[in-house]
């Protein structure tokens, strides 16, 4: 692959010019989506004992909880989920940058709002499958996009 550096690159590439930034982020999101839940999982499921096996009665709302702080706190750290950059992927912003801490919390939030609404999430989906930058929902609202990580 051979890409410029996102130093020198003004805004987000254009997926036309540049498409080696785009090739087969869709289905590295998909991948990264389910090392993501994985790890939400076995973090959830380590942290029911500490609760006196209390959480098993609110199982869902702690995952959500648990992978709301995973996805913010790793995606402002370093742009990227661990499954994200597992797959050598991460999420910039309008201008090519990657993302701080209130875009990494805003777009967290989008993906748990699509998450609990199930038509959103499909929408979402959708959009990462057909449009030119593969973009889902929130990064629509946001500006943002998941691209490969330059070399």
């Amino acid at each position: 692959m051979t890409t410029a550096p996102m130093s020198l690159l003004n805004g987000l590439p254009d997926p036309d010019h540049d498409a080696d930034f785009y090739a087969r982020v869709p289905t590295k999101r998909a991948l990264a989506w389910l090392v993501d839940v994985t790890l939400v999982l076995i973090a959830s499921l380590l942290i029911v004992p500490f609760t006196a096996f209390t959480a098993l009665f609110f199982f869902p709302v702690l995952m959500l909880v648990i992978g709301f702080l995973y996805r913010w706190f790793t995606i402002a750290a370093r742009s990227a989920t661990w499954g994200m950059r597992l797959m050598g992927i991460e999420l910039r912003d309008l201008n090519g940058d990657r993302l701080n801490s209130t875009t990494a919390m805003l777009h967290t939030l989008g993906y748990t709002v699509s998450v609990v609404t199930a038509p959103l999430q499909l929408i979402s989906i959708g959009m990462m499958a057909l449009t030119p930058r593969g973009q889902g929902l929130s990064d629509m609202l946001l500006g943002t996009t998941a691209i490969n990580k330059p070399v």
